[in-house]
């Protein structure tokens, strides 16, 4: 496994804007796919993409609850993604200029 190799993997998922977000975003709770859809304005197959690049690096982790599908962070293998989430604003902060309620919206 070449380490550079996964960093750079990984640093190239984190500079895309709407994948960054999500993580921010799952840094205080997890969030299912709704909400994400609500909050980007974009399609549901969209979101599910970037929440697929995320899965698949290892990133978040997922949990079906009936016909929902919650995500949550699984970054404690990965201090550089630690590190990096450090650095971004809060949920309330995000969703301020997102032009969005503090209060997500929620599929239960």
């Amino acid at each position: 496994m070449d380490i550079l190799n996964d960093l750079a993997e990984d640093l190239k998922l984190l500079g895309d804007k709407t994948r960054l977000t999500i993580l921010t975003l799952l840094k205080e709770r997890e969030c299912c796919v709704c909400e994400f859809v609500d909050l980007f304005e974009i399609s549901q197959p969209a979101v599910s993409q970037h929440l697929r690049k995320l899965k698949s690096s290892g990133m978040v982790k997922e949990q079906k609850r009936g016909q929902w599908v919650y995500y949550s962070l699984n970054i404690a293998d990965k201090p550089h993604v630690k590190a990096i989430l450090n650095l971004t604003p809060d949920a309330n902060t995000v969703l301020s200029q997102l032009n969005k309620p503090s209060k997500a919206v929620c599929c239960e």
